[in-house]
């Protein structure tokens, strides 16, 4: 470990290399193929298991360890994993442990004298079901850079202040905001509310506008193309009047498909005229799903912010799954814009409160006020203090996920306590990777933080910008 931790710090010295490459290939799921005589009987365990269900025989194994993900070695791959479909989530809880339970006894019995790799294979398995998100500082570093919007010093000519500042929210209204979050409210429940905290004290001088898809129609095949062409500006682009947004937020409800490439093009065509050379044009893209109207939201962001509107797109994940995420990370990436993944009230709140003190800040630059470098570092001291604490809850989520998925095959007689014992060795090597990590992340973003905001994108880019293999 401690080889590989000089590795880590010599790459943190060479700011402007290469970006880091992913380790390892694909690794295949292999089987090992029960005698006859194992078929007809099940192996019995050391220490007085259960009584092993048929549903969990050698047979399953190559269903369910099929095309399982690398579990991480480094920290690049760890930054990158795909969360997994119980990622952050209390798998022990009565809710979820009864989907959970039906997984852990499709799981077949581990022989007596297994190899490392088929514990190897279990642990991936495992693993592929609770992996967590971990949050990308790249997207950190954006923020921080979105965070110095104004600075008459900054490069990108998008940041810089205009005289008008054009505010334009596109949320999404599919049926699968109706989802119930943390809290017991719906996703649009929760969105709509922290839409309406942000403008409550938006500038007299700032124009805003809601734009919504997916509202009308359902998700039926028989609605796709009335629902994917539903998508309306209920409040055109004018300053902020909080009696008519309101209104205006208020009589939707989610309904259908997901046309986010179709929002994007229409947000385009209304923003015609909004020349970047007199407009700060920001978008703000909600979203808790991926294009399901056949278009290329990738693209059409792409066109948008090079044009000469030139607008930064931030992108909003709400509770999505890793292809979802994928394809957004991907929308704010071709606009030059920032990527944030949210699970709940609370964290859509803080992003919305990011874009309302850049409001400010525009106001105050107005009147000769910008906040000045030093303040913005030590507000970004604060934020690397809560990257590493969500970090570190992740982490211990994650682990304890692991551990109660474990005793659960031993209690389901899949594994015997022996067998638990190893797998958990290798749970704890990966909470010593993922607390070195985080040690050498939050080394990374204090390093940065010294230096100009204008090299931090490039800087972070090149070394957490490496997607994992799978």
């Amino acid at each position: 470990m401690k080889k590989f931790a000089a590795i880590l710090f010599c790459s943190l010295l060479i700011i402007t290399g290469c970006s880091g490459e992913k380790e390892g290939s694909k690794e295949e799921a292999t089987s090992s193929q029960p005698s006859s005589e194992e078929k007809n009987k099940p192996e019995e365990n050391s220490e007085k298991e259960a009584k092993k269900p048929e549903s969990g025989s050698s047979e399953n194994q190559s269903d369910i360890f099929n095309n399982l993900p690398k579990v991480p070695t480094n920290t690049v791959e760890l930054v990158n994993q795909s969360p997994g479909a119980f990622a952050d989530q209390e798998v022990e809880t009565e809710v979820v442990q009864k989907d959970y339970l039906k997984l852990m006894k499709e799981v077949p019995v581990l022989k007596k004298n297994a190899t490392e790799e088929e514990y190897d294979k279990y642990f991936r398995y495992i693993y592929s079901l609770v992996a967590t998100d971990f949050d990308d500082p790249k997207d950190l570093i954006n923020k921080w850079k979105f965070s110095m919007f104004g600075n008459e010093n900054m490069e990108d000519p998008r940041l810089q202040f205009k005289e008008n500042y054009n505010i334009e929210i596109i949320l999404d209204s599919s049926g699968s905001m109706a989802k119930v979050a943390q809290g017991g409210k719906t996703q649009m429940e929760l969105a709509k509310e922290a839409i309406k905290e942000f403008l409550a004290n938006a500038p007299e001088e700032a124009n805003v506008s809601l734009r919504v898809y997916g509202h009308k129609g359902t998700g039926s095949d028989a609605d796709k193309e009335n629902s994917c062409s539903s998508i309306e500006q209920v409040y055109k682009l004018k300053p902020y009047n909080q009696e008519e947004f309101n209104k205006a937020l208020d009589q939707f409800q989610p309904s259908g498909w997901t046309p986010v490439a179709g929002a994007l093009e229409s947000s385009k065509a209304s923003f015609e005229g909004l020349d970047a050379e007199k407009n700060t044009n920001l978008i703000y893209l909600v979203s808790d799903g991926i294009e399901t109207c056949d278009g290329d939201p990738v693209e059409v962001a792409k066109s948008f912010a090079g044009s000469n509107v030139a607008p930064i797109i931030n992108v909003i994940g709400f509770n999505v799954d890793a292809e979802a995420q994928k394809q957004l990370q991907q929308v704010a990436e071709s606009a030059n814009g920032i990527y944030t993944t949210v699970s709940n009230g609370e964290q859509l709140k803080t992003e919305f409160k990011r874009a309302q003190e850049v409001l400010e800040n525009w106001e105050r630059w107005k009147n000769d006020a910008l906040r000045n470098a030093d303040a913005q570092r030590v507000d970004n001291s604060f934020e690397i203090l809560g990257f590493s604490n969500d970090w570190n809850f992740k982490a211990r989520r994650q682990g304890l996920n692991i551990s109660y998925s474990i005793d659960m095959l031993r209690r389901e007689g899949k594994i015997t306590f022996d067998q638990a014992d190893k797998l958990k060795d290798r749970k704890n090597e990966l909470g010593d990777l993922a607390e070195q990590s985080i040690d050498e992340i939050r080394d990374d973003l204090h390093d940065l933080n010294l230096k100009k905001i204008d090299d931090l994108r490039k800087q972070i880019n090149e070394k957490y910008n490496t997607s994992t293999e799978q």
